[in-house]
């Protein structure tokens, strides 16, 4: 279920009322889930990734891998639904993926890791998602 542009919350004392206690934490304080905790990290259900604030389908399964960092992985977004920030947080330089729609942190992009052939690692906070099963 996608919220309508209209239908957003305006101010975080709205997005507080309509996410839990840890959403809130995570997706509109930048916060962290623990590692390994996350009820999407060894997920292999097929599906589309939303955002958990917006709704907004943000990645696909089939871009998901294991990458065993504790956080769920995907090697791409869909175009133009996750935006990038510098973050120079905690001493040092990482890029902040966040949703295109609602501003919502969702977690870091990792290029470079060599992973994937794509070389690209979305590391995505559970919280901040939920999956749509095809």
């Amino acid at each position: 279920m996608s919220l309508e542009d209209t239908e957003l919350p305006r101010t975080e004392d709205e997005w507080r009322v309509r996410l839990t206690p840890e959403e809130f934490r995570v997706l509109r304080e930048a916060g962290t889930e623990r590692p390994f905790t996350g009820e999407y990290v060894d997920t292999k259900t097929p599906g589309v990734y939303h955002c958990r604030a917006c709704g907004l389908e943000l990645f696909s399964s089939d871009t998901k891998f294991d990458s065993h960092c504790g956080w769920p992985s995907f090697d791409d977004a869909i175009p133009g639904r996750v935006r990038e920030i510098e973050d120079r947080t905690l001493g040092m330089v990482r890029t902040e993926i966040r949703c295109a729609r609602c501003d919502s942190h969702l977690g870091h992009v990792f290029r470079g890791e060599g992973f994937t052939d794509k070389d690209t690692r979305h590391c995505v906070n559970s919280v901040s998602i939920r999956l749509e099963p095809r």
